[in-house]
């Protein structure tokens, strides 16, 4: 076993024989879904986000010893790399041990203590960090020469150069880190001329504000770095620096006398121009990593939630885009999610008749017409107005439908591929209509960050957050199936083992040779070899083939188990699927072998009694109270039904139909403690909230769970 799956192991708490075929599948070229769905008995039965968590670790680990190897070379490089550097380095898997020992020879730029050491006071310096020297004055002299003038500047640029050796000191850093980790404090001031900006509301919280930061939560600690980006806010963070100043100086300064006192301004000057400022940014560093860490796991949670959010299916759909001054853009889809009509109904203001017809009688005219299952209504500018004239239609069902990342859609490059001949408004109500017949077929399209349940998403690191967020579309869309036949390239695209090119590849294949009527027939496909085979078919489904397995999770290279099966139960492999008295019958044990144990066993019976089971919910429709359509129809202790849009680690919004979310906080979610919102809701739960305060200068509602029967 390597030393990455030692480290591994015991940074996850998983055996090392876990870690250890965790990387040899992932070095193999194997995915994280199919690891984890496919190779239950080699990771010992690891779950996904387990085989996500080591896959992560192992990439951070690589990309460490990379910088490990650079480090080695530049000291080596300076002829200062000795047997003992090289093991401390070479055996330290602690980046911020590493940049300690490194610090000493890291290239930087031209300082004070340089040029003290150019003029030859170095040797000043020592003498004095000795400190057994009874009159430095007269120890300079000797050194007062070329660019020293006096005595003092002489003294001075060996304070220079005690104070920096001091900053660069691993137990220096140490003693001040441990200092900050126990004390520091983040402060955040308001830039007096921005007090009373009205854009500069929104961080009132902030204008005078402290805390520990090992207390401070990621979302106001992201908040006030936000504020401070915007030129609102002054963010600084402060450790205890007496206390500090007299640790350092306890530890250099020894006994009383003249060149203890140069030796403890320097130590003075030394934490405060060089060691406070470094630590200090350090754990901003840190601080804003932290809080990018938790904020992107809230953000994944929350897209996790969307993308698995319940479909309504292969139905016709209207699709209604609401608006004011240019109407609103209707657009009628078949079950496949096709465009067949589209036009625009004038359903608010004052353009509301078009041929002697109210916007309701157009409507109902149009989903009478084109014989619609269901309406899909937006929730942007004018839905409220606009659902509202939608559910009068009779026996036709109004869902609505978020709208964050439609209008990204709409000018994608994807969307004008879908629709050339078509404009924005029409791709972006397409979009609508999409999401309610299958939301994670549709939202595959949009960048996950432009879909708007995140926390603070444009503020944490982007390269982490879209490495986090595409791992969290590729879990979804693997655990849910696609079926190869209707999906997009893009959905295609997030299956385990395929990309862009293969993605792209099987959709010209389907139009050339028509649907694909068996799994084996994915082999055909220009470039999907073997190993891209082996990862992909598990997760893609043909409906209505020939091996009813190949409609199922069941994987290809399992067929001959399930053949096995039903023939020592004397039945067809479809009958076996059919008729869950034959299935009581199989003995599971009786098939284990050296590469199949009991997970993938019992995975496959699992997959046989509800063979390509959408894991997925129904799709619920949903009407708000129609005594509220503004913040100022808002009566405190008013209660009302709403729909959770966004969850955060302070809160839940919801959308209770003014146009505008309220903030259910963490602490008004339940009657009982709740540690983290999503133990009570769920993204796009209905649910019933009382109004608490509606404040109109920062356009914020609070609202309360608290004490409401949820059950109505």
């Amino acid at each position: 076993m390597n030393q990455y799956s030692i480290i591994i192991s015991q940074s996850l708490s998983i055996r090392q024989e876990q870690a250890s075929a965790v990387i040899e599948l992932l070095d193999a070229g194997a995915t994280i879904p199919f690891i984890s769905r496919y190779r239950k008995e080699a990771t010992g039965n690891l779950n996904e986000v387990q085989v996500a968590a080591v896959s992560d670790l192992y990439e951070k680990l690589k990309e460490l010893q990379k910088r490990k190897e650079t480090i080695l070379k530049t000291i080596e490089s300076q002829g200062k790399l000795t047997d003992d550097l090289r093991h401390r380095i070479e055996n330290s898997w602690d980046a911020t041990e590493i940049e300690d020992i490194y610090m000493p020879f890291k290239p930087r730029r031209r300082t004070r203590a340089q040029v003290a050491r150019e003029q030859g006071l170095e040797p000043l310096a020592n003498l004095i960090l000795i400190q057994k020297e009874h009159y430095p004055d007269m120890a300079a002299q000797r050194f007062v020469k070329g660019d020293v003038k006096d005595v003092e500047q002489a003294i001075k640029g060996a304070q220079d150069i005690i104070a920096e050796d001091i900053s660069l000191d691993e137990g220096t850093r140490q003693t001040v880190r441990r200092n900050f980790q126990r004390e520091a404090t983040i402060v955040s001031r308001v830039i007096p001329k921005m007090k009373n900006d009205d854009k500069a509301q929104k961080y009132s919280d902030y204008f005078a504000f402290s805390e520990e930061l090992r207390r401070c939560s990621s979302h106001r600690l992201l908040a006030m770095r936000r504020g401070e980006a915007e030129g609102v806010l002054r963010v600084s963070i402060k450790g205890d620096d007496e206390t500090n100043v007299e640790r350092l100086k306890r530890h250099y300064v020894r006994g009383f006398g003249p060149c203890q006192t140069i030796v403890a301004e320097a130590v003075e000057d030394g934490y405060k121009r060089l060691v406070e400022p470094s630590i200090e940014n350090e754990f901003a560093a840190l601080s804003k990593e932290s809080a990018d860490d938790e904020a992107i796991r809230v953000f994944k949670e929350n897209l996790r939630q969307l993308l698995l959010a319940a479909p309504l299916g292969q139905k016709r759909v209207m699709g209604v885009d609401p608006g004011i001054r240019t109407g609103c853009k209707v657009v009628v889809l078949d079950a496949q999610g096709n465009l067949l009509y589209h036009t625009v109904v004038f359903a608010v203001g004052d353009r509301r008749a078009r041929n002697g017809m109210s916007p309701l009688e157009q409507f109902d005219d149009l989903a009478r017409k084109w014989r619609v299952d269901a309406i899909a209504c937006g929730n942007g500018t004018a839905s409220r107005e606009t659902s509202d004239i939608l559910r009068q239609i009779k026996d036709i069902p109004t869902y609505v439908v978020s709208e964050d990342g439609a209008s990204i859609y709409s000018a994608s490059e994807v969307a004008r591929e879908e629709f050339p001949d078509e404009d924005v408004t029409v791709r972006g109500a397409v979009s609508i209509g999409r999401r309610l017949m299958d939301p994670l077929a549709e939202l595959v399209k949009i960048d996950p960050k432009s879909i708007g349940v995140g926390q603070y998403q444009h503020d944490v690191d982007q390269g982490k957050l879209k490495h986090s967020l595409d791992q969290t579309v590729e879990l979804c869309v693997n655990g849910v199936g696609v079926n190869v036949n209707t999906a997009s390239k893009n959905l295609l695209t997030y299956v385990s083992g395929l990309g862009p090119v293969l993605a792209q590849n099987i959709v010209d294949y389907r139009k050339a040779n028509g649907p694909f009527t068996s799994r084996a027939q994915l082999k055909k496909v220009p470039r999907l070899g073997p190993a891209a085979f082996q990862q992909c078919a598990g997760f893609l489904r043909i409906p209505n083939a020939k091996n009813p397995l190949d409609a199922s999770a069941v994987h290809p290279e399992s067929y001959p188990i399930v053949e096995k099966m039903a023939a020592d139960c004397g039945c067809s492999v479809e009958e076996l699927i059919k008729n869950p008295e034959l299935r009581k019958k199989v003995n599971i044990n009786k098939y284990v072998t050296k590469s199949v144990g009991l997970p993938t066993l019992t995975d496959i019976m699992k997959e046989l009694e509800k063979p390509g089971r959408d894991p997925r919910g129904q799709a619920e429709t949903f009407e708000f109270d129609p005594r509220v359509h503004t913040p100022e129809d808002l009566v405190p202790m008013m209660e009302l039904p709403g729909i959770v849009t966004n969850i955060t680690n302070f809160g839940a919004f919801v959308d209770i139909g003014v146009h505008q979310d309220g903030l259910v906080h963490i602490s008004q979610l339940a009657d009982k403690f709740v540690r983290d919102p999503n133990e009570v809701v769920k993204l796009h739960q209905h649910v019933r909230v009382k109004v608490m305060e509606v404040d109109g200068r920062r356009r914020r509602i609070s609202l309360t769970m608290r004490g409401v029967d949820q059950r109505q």
